[in-house]
């Protein structure tokens, strides 16, 4: 899987094998990113692909050595499910 980061439109941007494009939107403050939105395609239920691509934005925020603020729903139960990442929330945030 390929992601940019638009940084312009402020969003990670990936395709699917179907050639459709899967957003997630970001703001930053001060060290933290905070992942604000999915956006994929009507119909779109590929959770696999869905965890891929946020195991992917976990490591370039690892990389960045940024604190993730998960603020949409679905970047929360990832956190939950995935333990291993809870080092990159930023202190006082619980799931």
């Amino acid at each position: 899987m390929e992601i940019k980061d638009n940084t312009f439109s402020r969003q990670f941007e990936t395709r699917t094998e179907n050639d459709e494009l899967i957003t997630v939107e970001y703001s930053f403050q001060e060290r933290k990113i905070f992942l604000t939105r999915i956006n994929r395609p009507e119909g779109f239920t590929d959770e696999a692909f869905l965890n891929d691509l946020l195991v992917q934005i976990m490591e370039i925020a690892q990389e960045r050595r940024l604190k993730v603020v998960p603020v949409y729903p679905r970047v929360a139960s990832f956190f939950r499910k995935n333990p291993k990442y809870r080092e990159l929330l930023p202190p006082g945030i619980r799931l």
